[in-house]
């Protein structure tokens, strides 16, 4: 299943993708949209079978799990194997 995360939203003072708290989303092949926290958007990238994109309408960049030497692993998008910073640039919720 795949899903479009469309905004997120940060902790107060954050900026950076370990600050995002949540992300909304919408399921492609449903229609279906809703939000989810970061620990269990985490989890559903991870499960073999799903996956998350973030498009500018144009063009489709991978989401993907970043785990860091030190702290919990948040999500980021992937592009061509380079760690981008497009969830940063989606509208806010």
């Amino acid at each position: 299943m795949a899903i479009q995360i469309t905004h997120v939203r940060l902790a107060a003072n954050g900026t950076g993708h370990d600050s995002i708290t949540r992300y909304k989303w919408r399921n492609e092949s449903t229609g279906k949209t809703g939000d989810s926290d970061k620990p269990t958007m985490v989890t559903w990238v991870d499960t073999a079978g799903n996956s998350a994109y973030v498009s500018n309408g144009l063009s489709r960049v991978a989401v993907g799990v970043y785990r860091p030497q030190n702290g919990s692993p948040y999500l980021k998008t992937n592009a061509n194997g380079v760690w981008t910073d497009n969830l940063l640039a989606l509208p806010r919720f």
